[in-house]
């Protein structure tokens, strides 16, 4: 991350709380407009709103999401779904059906499969001529084509767990595919359980999920880097567990951490930028504003 050339601040608060959850800040940064706490895609009331995905969607950009989590967790979820709340994982699923996204790979695989309607949305994703993958042994197989990857039966392992460079591994591919449409793409990953480890204040989990992310960073900054017409932002929806050093060792690299709450917090976050245009996220604005750069980045 420290490799980004230009560094902004984002304020999170919702529409309705000054501590903002995953699912309104995340549609602030989809879509651009702030909304309640648990809604997807729509505005306070309820009201239906475009994501830069959908609008890169339909100004011909190929488009794509990648997750640790679920597919259809709140961020996520926040670029390609409209509904009242972040919990309705099985319209969320729906919802990727009612777009033409390129290329989607995280877990949740029970929502689109195993659902209290009887619908099979992976034979529906294959009728819209997508290859849907189980897991990733067959990922690298891969060469072209739409793809939907369903990684996981809910959520994927963290890291300390088993997950491996299934972060990595998915940007790679994701960047080697979509930039093979000519006019050009959109693309959200997400290191989804760098939260999480925050929530259960463990500082193993959060380092390591950082430093998996980081390696993600990585592969699209080397991807921008040779690339040269691609913006890469690197930030969050929100900040958890009010995570501090108390002390550390160079030498080592073992620190000393602290947690001040389990759940989210106020504070401001970094937005880094790295790429054309990567000098217009500098300064302290609302989330609100990083669509309408990237909108602005885009020339739409």
């Amino acid at each position: 991350m420290e490799r980004c050339t230009h560094v902004g601040l984002q304020k999170t608060g919702s529409a309705d709380k000054y501590i903002t959850d995953s699912a309104a800040s995340g549609t602030a940064l989809a879509c651009g407009q702030k909304t309640n706490q648990g809604y997807i895609g729509v505005d306070t009331a309820g009201k239906e709103l475009v994501s830069i995905l959908k609008i890169a969607d339909q100004l011909g950009k190929a488009t794509g999401l990648v997750a640790t989590s679920s597919i259809t967790h709140a961020t996520p979820a926040s670029f390609i779904a409209n509904q009242i709340s972040r919990n309705m994982y099985e319209e969320i699923a729906a919802d990727f059906l009612e777009t033409d996204i390129d290329l989607f790979i995280g877990g949740g695989w029970s929502h689109f499969i195993e659902r209290k309607d009887g619908r099979n949305l992976a034979e529906e994703l294959e009728e819209k001529d997508y290859r849907v993958l189980f897991g990733m042994d067959s990922l690298d197989e891969i060469k072209s084509g739409k793809l939907a990857c369903l990684t996981a039966e809910i959520h994927n392992p963290q890291v300390l767990k088993g997950r491996g460079d299934m972060l990595e591994r998915a940007t790679a591919k994701a960047l080697e595919l979509l930039s093979a449409d000519e006019d050009g793409f959109f693309i959200m990953i997400e290191g989804s359980q760098i939260d999480w480890g925050g929530h259960d204040n463990d500082e193993a989990y959060v380092v390591s999920e950082i430093l998996d992310f980081d390696r993600a960073v990585k592969v699209a900054l080397d991807f921008a880097e040779k690339d040269g017409e691609t913006l890469v932002i690197v930030t969050a929806d929100h900040e958890t567990g009010g995570m501090v050093v108390l002390d550390g060792d160079p030498g080592s690299g073992k620190i000393s951490t602290k947690f001040t709450t389990g759940g989210h917090t106020a504070s401001l976050i970094p937005v880094y930028a790295f790429g054309p245009g990567a000098q217009n996220f500098t300064g302290i604005y609302e989330n609100t504003e990083v669509m309408k750069r990237m909108l602005k980045a885009f020339d739409f």
